[in-house]
């Protein structure tokens, strides 16, 4: 139950419209990040660790805020909370626009990754509100293709914006663009529906807190102590991180056991399938996100291409998988099922294994065109993936857990994202040495070992997917496919 009041269809669609290109503005705030990276670096000065820091304090906040933020849209109203959200996206992104230092820029973008996560669970929530029966299929469905042309297009426009330079702007365009987009919104926000839920769960304030100090411990290490050669300090972290996150696994089970709302609910991890697919989650977002921003770095760092030709390089991968999760979720995955995911698995391991070849036979100093089909190929199997893997993760999950799930998969998204850049960036920075003689040699060694470190953990994903599915698979899943909150980078 909610309380809702449901406008009429002209004006639905219409707020449709609106929320769409808020999720859309997300997508493309982190794939246009993607490509700007290293010019903001070069602007901005800083240790090469900064490039990595530019996406990881985003998504580290966004993704352990996005459950919290879901919580409010319960309590207050998911319009309100989505307004709130809107303001302070489109003001972060006008500070980062101004940011004089590597570090404003990093704590700026810190706020955006807040912000975006009061946005985002408000979304899909009012959408749900909203439609009903066959509306809301076809509602829903609009999500993808937006989010397609979104990933298709980030690379190419935040390329474009930089190398344009309008008016001397150069990077500090890439974030001017949300301003006039979010204001945009924010004028439309009359348009939503109102929306929060009867039962007002509580915010679990503790919870919050250990999810974002435990996280942070495990991200700040791996970004950070490959610069200093992994002295004890990181190791050290890195434990003190899996021993809070375990605090607050204890935490949310002692909330559950006293009848107050927990961030997450434990009967959740009863079921071994939900815990492989979380696992399977981090693996795989880690390889999407890591590969694609040691691609840019070996472009920009290593043959000093422009950040248009670092956009371009990219296409490939992101065309591709748009166009195979619109060919998967219209097609493959209604008459296949989960069967889709190791035809998905093999396309992206086949894929990153001849990146992997590209590099490590490519001439230092020519651009690698070979490596274009092989992203291609690799896009491929992220769209063959994505699409039937969050709907068969929330298979078995029981009714009023739903949401829970939905979140905390969302979540893990993120962080796997996050995760992705810290490490695989870490090990192409540790190749690509600041100062190398042959920095263009070093940067394909580098990225030759970040894709074969991601092979591995694409058939770590395998072995983890194959955990997720009963022991005698259905060949089909539910015919309404759930559809994430956010894509990731």
């Amino acid at each position: 139950m909610s309380y809702s009041t449901t406008p009429p269809p002209r004006r639905r669609w219409a707020a449709l419209a609106v929320l769409l290109v808020a999720e859309a503005m997300n997508l493309l705030d982190a794939t246009i990040m993607t490509v700007a990276a290293p010019v903001i670096r070069a602007g901005l000065g800083g240790p090469a660790s900064s490039i990595q820091w530019f996406s990881a304090a985003y998504t580290l906040p966004f993704a352990v805020f996005l459950i919290t933020g879901g919580r409010l849209g319960d309590i207050v109203g998911r319009r309100r909370v989505f307004r709130l959200g809107m303001a302070g996206f489109v003001l972060a992104s006008l500070g980062c626009s101004l940011a004089p230092s590597t570090a404003a820029l990093i704590a700026l973008r810190a706020v955006q990754g807040s912000a975006a996560a009061l946005v985002i669970p408000q979304t899909i929530g009012m959408i749900r509100a909203m439609f009903t029966g066959p509306a809301l299929a076809r509602a829903m469905g609009t999500i993808g293709p937006v989010m397609g042309l979104a990933a298709v297009t980030g690379p190419v426009v935040g390329g474009a914006l930089t190398q344009a330079d309008v008016l001397g702007s150069s990077w500090r365009a890439v974030f001017l663009v949300n301003v006039p987009l979010g204001a945009a919104v924010l004028a439309a926000t009359p348009l939503l529906h109102e929306d929060r839920a009867a039962l007002r769960p509580r915010l679990d304030h503790v919870g919050t807190v250990l999810a974002v100090l435990g996280s942070s411990l495990l991200v700040y290490p791996l970004i950070q102590g490959g610069a200093h050669g992994r002295p004890g300090w990181c190791w050290a972290m890195l434990a003190a991180g899996g021993v809070v996150l375990a605090g607050f696994a204890a935490h949310q089970r002692r909330r559950a056991r006293g009848g107050r709302s927990p961030l997450i609910e434990p009967g959740l991890f009863v079921e071994r399938g939900f815990t492989a697919a979380l696992v399977s989650s981090v693996l795989f977002f880690a390889v999407v996100g890591g590969l694609m921003l040691v691609a840019v770095l070996q472009m920009q760092l290593g043959l000093h291409r422009d950040v248009l030709s670092a956009g371009f390089t990219l296409l490939p991968w992101s065309a591709t998988m748009a166009l195979s999760s619109w060919v998967a979720g219209a097609w493959l995955v209604p008459r296949y099922g989960a069967r889709v995911m190791s035809v998905g698995l093999l396309a992206l391991l086949a894929g990153v294994v001849s990146a992997a070849a590209v590099y490590a036979t490519s001439p230092p100093a020519s651009y690698p065109w070979l490596l274009l089909p092989a992203l291609a190929v690799a896009g491929i199997g992220q769209g063959l993936y994505a699409v039937p893997f969050f709907t068969t993760a929330l298979h078995r999950v029981r009714p009023h857990e739903t949401g829970s799930a939905a979140g905390l998969l969302n979540a893990v998204q993120q962080l796997g994202g996050t995760l992705g850049v810290a490490l695989l960036g870490s090990l192409f920075f540790h190749a690509a040495a600041p100062g190398d003689p042959t920095p263009a040699a070093a940067a394909l060694t580098g990225a030759r070992n970040a894709f074969c470190l991601a092979a591995a953990l694409i058939v770590a994903t395998a072995v983890t997917t194959a955990m997720m599915l009963p022991r005698r698979p259905s060949p089909t899943i539910p015919d309404q496919p759930f559809v994430p909150d956010a894509t990731v980078r």
